[in-house]
């Protein structure tokens, strides 16, 4: 189960940032999850209360937005939006890619008081 660690890490973040703006309490976390990183929604949000349980985060709503995944082909060019385990370009067949989104994570926005 990586989402607990994604979460321990989250909650670092969150609670460094409440800080740093002088929150006594955080009441929304967004979350952008990549496609490629298979976080699984219901998980992560478990993951999360756990690791918020005693902080000024505890009471926080975790809202999850997932990206999906484009890659562009490295020999034609083709920008196309992936299934997991096959990148096989469309056009030339090749799976030569690079990935241009929906294999980040990131920590979108944060509300508190």
């Amino acid at each position: 189960m990586h989402e607990m660690s994604i979460a321990e890490g989250l909650i670092e973040q969150v609670l460094a940032i409440a800080q740093k703006n002088g929150f006594s309490k955080v009441h929304g976390v967004i979350l952008q999850t990549g496609e490629l990183r298979q976080v699984i929604p219901e998980v992560m949000a478990e993951a999360f209360k756990a690791v918020s349980a005693g902080t000024i985060a505890e009471q926080a709503c975790l809202q999850i937005e997932e990206v999906p995944a484009e890659v562009r082909c490295n020999v034609c060019g083709k920008i196309f939006y992936p299934k997991i385990n096959d990148f096989l370009c469309p056009d030339c067949q090749r799976a030569d890619v690079s990935i241009e989104k929906g294999d980040t994570i990131i920590l979108a926005s944060l509300e508190g008081e």
